[in-house]
């Protein structure tokens, strides 16, 4: 009678390393730093807030300016909806930042205060800065072009 034998097949083994590689990326995923998280949700929402009053204002013929306010930002200049019609998430007035903490500042044209919009279909090239604690991201436009979040050089 042979004697048996003990421990685990090579097969048995794989299968073990292959569940505890996924249970580490799994882990990683899931403790992906928050503050990077909001910025981005902040970014984004912004880029798609300042492209809207951009089309309204393309669309009234009005001038359009966002303005960076201590507890938000404002636009001014969108034209009042018409009784009845609600607009689509661009009101004219301080709006406030998603997060608490949030700044932003106008990088360029240097020295401007806030972003000019339109109504003209080609506006100056013009970049935002948005920071949560350490986080920095840019929102920016060639003129032509939509704004979007875009690396920074």
């Amino acid at each position: 009678m042979r004697p048996a034998h003990r421990g685990f097949t090579l097969l048995e083994i794989m299968v073990v390393v292959a569940i505890v590689a996924l249970a580490t990326a799994s882990v990683t995923l899931a403790l992906r730093d928050d503050s990077g998280t909001r910025l981005e949700r902040e970014a984004m929402r912004l880029s798609a807030l300042v492209e809207s009053a951009r089309a309204q204002s393309r669309t009234s013929g009005l001038p359009v300016v966002w303005r960076i306010r201590p507890d938000g930002f404002e636009f001014i200049g969108l034209p009042r909806p018409q009784e009845g019609v609600r607009p689509a998430g661009v009101t004219d007035g301080p709006q406030r930042w998603l997060n608490e903490g949030t700044a932003a500042q106008v990088v360029a044209p240097p020295g401007a205060t806030g972003l000019v919009l339109g109504p003209e279909p080609l506006i100056p090239a013009q970049r935002v800065a948005i920071v949560l604690g350490e986080r920095r991201l840019v929102i920016a436009t060639d003129g032509l072009g939509p704004f979007a979040v875009v690396n920074e050089p």
